[in-house]
């Protein structure tokens, strides 16, 4: 079957939930190995990236079990103690 933005997202949500981390760097490097480089890219950086419609996909999937980490650049599984809304607090 040939892959699909919905089938890697489905991936990332489930890898979350399972590991209750899911690492950016560490997804896009595994999406490249599982699903195929078409579902990455460079970004104006010049780091391996994650392509937007997979990120909508997986945002939808998981709104309310996951927030993202951004000093960590992770997603996670969502705490009784994280705020509402997608990302965490910055201390």
């Amino acid at each position: 079957m040939t892959p699909t933005a919905d089938s890697v997202a489905q991936w990332m949500a489930e890898t979350v939930l399972k590991d209750g981390i899911l690492y950016q760097q560490q997804a896009a490097y595994e999406i490249i190995d599982q699903f195929g480089e078409e579902f990455t890219y460079l970004n104006a950086n010049g780091n391996l990236a994650i392509r937007r419609d997979v990120l909508r996909q997986f945002r939808n999937m998981t709104e309310d079990s996951v927030v993202w980490d951004r000093g960590q650049r992770m997603w996670r599984t969502r705490e009784t103690y994280d705020d509402p809304g997608r990302r965490t607090t910055d201390w």
